[in-house]
């Protein structure tokens, strides 16, 4: 076992192989024990108010020898007297900050994988009821009824949810948008206190909003800038088929008036009816903020597609009046400043990718960051919440980072959400 003595947090030099004395969730780095390889990482320790750093000489820089002489004549500590119930040839002892970590990240790839299946198999349930819905409705009714009824169960016996990004690829692509649009709603709704009745309205209505486009040719499902008025107006008919739909189907008005209204906007320069804000239920106003908003993450055409977080900025800049106030306040705090999927830098310009957001803390998101020294699959999410020296200075586009930080954070091409329960699994129970 490598030994290490304690030095002055001044001595502190590049090339020093330190362990960190205080729990991992206490310090911004992925690990406790490494060689420091920056000026900045020495200004990030001091800024964590410690006095003494322990030092480790034997896996350091030779050339540090004469800063800290007397460390590097300090003898091999002596594996400590054991009890007599070990295993011969297991260590005796693990350090304790490692296995914490390894269970910590266990239990957060344990979520991900749960949350990333809810989301494939909702996907899955979606092109089923495409299927039915035009020669069997009263089927796709059911299934639809069946997958809001889950999900709405699910949020509210959760406590409080937090909104996740999911992996990349997962679940079936000509279902995402839908699934992804229902998940939002249903988070938006409960945040503005709506009951379970008014939940499974929303829900409904927000899985088969645009089951009219299957009416459409391919080409006319997605508006463009560019499309010429003619093709317009035929998009712009997916809304009706969509209620016919939703009537043969036999949905309540609530889940009719709701998609009916999904395009209208709060300015009346919505459409098909140009309502305005005196003629939309609240059911319809989440329903259009959160379509146009997950559109602005995942249109039809990649190189259009916003970061979340400049959808989020362009939708309170450019279009706060084209949607209800008190919706698009509850959405804001809902998503965060910084929404998962943002790529960030840190104060102390370390890039991230913010992973998930509590709406109770919508500054301080839990994001995985950037570390050349540990492997990306083994990075931990880190909690804001519990480094408040560490925040975000700055919201960035996937372009802006370096190559090795971009490969290494891997933004998403799709942004896709769902959500989990706001505590997070005890690491000391993770393994349980």
């Amino acid at each position: 076992m490598n030994s290490s003595i304690l030095i002055d947090i001044s001595q502190l030099r590049v090339g020093m192989y330190i362990q960190l004395d205080v729990g991992w969730m206490h310090h911004p780095f992925p690990v406790s024990s490494f060689r420091v390889a920056s000026a900045d990482q020495i200004t990030t320790l001091r800024g964590l108010g410690l006095t003494e750093v322990r030092y480790v000489p034997k896996k350091s820089d030779p050339a540090l020898k004469e800063l800290v002489p007397a460390a590097w004549s300090v003898p091999e500590m002596i594996s400590p007297p054991t009890n007599g119930l070990e295993t011969p040839g297991v260590p005796a002892a693990v350090d304790p900050e490692a296995a914490r970590r390894r269970l910590l990240l266990d239990a957060q790839n344990r979520a991900l994988a749960a949350c990333n299946q809810r989301f494939a198999e909702a996907t899955r349930q979606y092109q089923a009821l495409e299927r039915a819905v035009s020669d069997h409705p009263d089927q796709a009714r059911d299934k639809g009824e069946a997958l809001v009824s889950g999900c709405v169960s699910e949020l509210l016996e959760n406590g409080d949810s937090v909104i996740r990004l999911l992996s990349e690829g997962v679940g079936e692509r000509n279902a995402l948008h839908p699934i992804n649009v229902m998940v939002i709603s249903l988070l938006l709704g409960r945040s503005l206190g709506m009951q379970s009745a008014e939940l499974h309205d929303l829900g409904v209505a927000a899985l088969i909003h645009d089951l009219g486009k299957l009416k459409l040719p391919p080409n006319l499902r997605q508006p463009t800038p560019s499309m010429p008025l003619m093709e317009r107006s035929r998009y712009e008919t997916h809304v009706g088929e969509s209620v016919a739909m939703a009537k043969r189907m036999g949905l309540s008005d609530a889940v009719l008036t709701a998609v009916a209204r999904h395009h209208e906007m709060a300015d009346g320069s919505g459409f098909p009816l140009r309502l305005s804000g005196a003629d939309l239920g609240r059911t319809s106003q989440v329903l259009a903020l959160v379509n146009r908003y997950d559109r602005m993450c995942n249109p039809a055409v990649g190189v259009d597609a916003l970061t979340p977080h400049e959808a989020l900025s362009v939708i309170f800049a450019q279009l706060k009046a084209r949607f209800d106030s008190v919706v698009l306040g509850a959405f804001i705090r809902m998503m965060g400043v910084y929404p998962p999927g943002s790529i960030v830098q840190l104060v102390n310009d370390r890039y991230a990718i913010v992973a998930s957001v509590n709406s109770s803390r919508p500054l301080r998101p839990r994001v995985i960051v950037h570390d050349s020294r540990i492997p990306k699959d083994e990075a931990p999410i880190l909690d804001l919440e519990t480094v408040p020296e560490l925040g975000i200075r700055r919201s960035l586009k996937p372009a802006q980072l370096p190559r090795d930080a971009l490969d290494y954070l891997s933004p998403r091409q799709r942004i896709c959400y769902f959500f989990e329960r706001a505590v997070s699994p005890d690491p000391d129970e993770a393994g349980a």
